[in-house]
């Protein structure tokens, strides 16, 4: 009786070892470049110009946080890029429409220039 008894225990140990190995690692890596893609649209000022993917990002940060905590490390990771691409995402919306004001910007003081031209005769001394 006390050899299956320690069969039993080796046999609980081994299932207890096999399930703790079976659960990948946190995604650290994916949840850092998700905090700093977040980090760096706000630094840009995506939340004026991108502000529903970068809450969408933070959303889907907490929600990756919240799988780590619960050890589904998978749907964590998947949370994580998620985040991060949609942080990516309002920063290149925040560029772009920035890109666009400094556009319409130049276009606007390009046609008071040639306003300017058409008006003056532009006689030279």
């Amino acid at each position: 009786m006390a050899v299956g008894a320690t069969g039993v225990l080796m046999f609980a140990v081994a299932a207890w070892v096999a399930a703790c190995a079976s659960t990948p690692p946190a995604p650290t890596a994916s949840l850092e470049a998700a905090r700093l893609a977040i980090a760096n649209a706000e630094q840009v000022d995506a939340s004026r110009y991108a502000g529903e993917e970068l809450g969408e990002a933070r959303i889907k940060l907490a929600s990756a946080d919240t799988a780590v905590t619960e050890h589904k490390m998978i749907l964590a990771g998947r949370f994580a890029e998620e985040s991060r691409a949609e942080a990516e995402l309002a920063s290149a919306k925040t560029g772009t429409a920035k890109a666009e004001a400094v556009n319409a910007e130049m276009t606007h003081s390009t046609g008071t220039l040639v306003e300017e031209m058409q008006r003056s005769p532009g006689d030279k001394p």
